[in-house]
């Protein structure tokens, strides 16, 4: 049976055996590189590892579809639902700059948008919502939450009548998201 190994665990000694696939050599022992299963192959002398499934991560043009989770100053967080229309359950977030959002309110927490990925920096996903069809897909009143119908550039509540304004995508009001975000 194979045993469960995390990434730096001690796998077995050079002198035992050589490195195989998600390995590496320290110089004194074989050590994993990824989340995974051992696995030696006695006749060849090899140490490897069996990588378990990786999270799917959001490449550069990729479109995502997520659920606005933070609001900070001059960016927002958004928890990545979708990846180019396939649904993703591997939690991770991406940030998104919102330009101008000091005098224009671009999205809400809870609001699901569409972003479109331009870098992986310092170890965090950045994203736009500058284009047309970037932006808010699905809001709710923030006074009430009731439904909401788009005004121009703003969206009325259809209960109590409060008008906001957000950055809605050209797709804003159509329920069909995972056909959004295909390629």
């Amino acid at each position: 049976m194979s045993e469960f190994s995390l990434p730096g665990d001690k796998i077995a000694t050079i002198e035992e055996f050589e490195t195989g696939s998600n390995t590496f050599d320290d110089g004194h022992t074989i050590r994993s590189v990824v989340v995974g299963t051992k696995e030696f192959d006695k006749i060849h002398r090899i140490a490897e590892i069996n990588q378990f499934k990786s999270p799917a991560v959001p490449q550069v043009n990729d479109l995502v579809i997520g659920n606005v989770v933070a609001l900070m100053a001059n960016m927002f967080a958004v928890n990545i639902l979708y990846i180019n229309g396939k649904p993703t359950h591997s939690g991770l977030e991406c940030i998104c700059q919102a330009r101008g959002a000091k005098k224009r309110i671009i999205a809400r927490v809870s609001d699901v948008v569409m972003v479109k990925i331009i870098s992986h920096l310092n170890g965090a996903i950045h994203a736009t919502i500058s284009e047309p069809e970037l932006g808010v897909l699905f809001t709710q009143c923030n006074k009430c939450a009731g439904k909401v119908v788009q005004i121009g550039g703003n969206v009325k509540c259809v209960d109590c009548g409060y008008i906001e304004e957000r950055k809605l995508s050209s797709k804003f009001g159509n329920g069909d998201f995972i056909k959004l975000g295909s390629k």
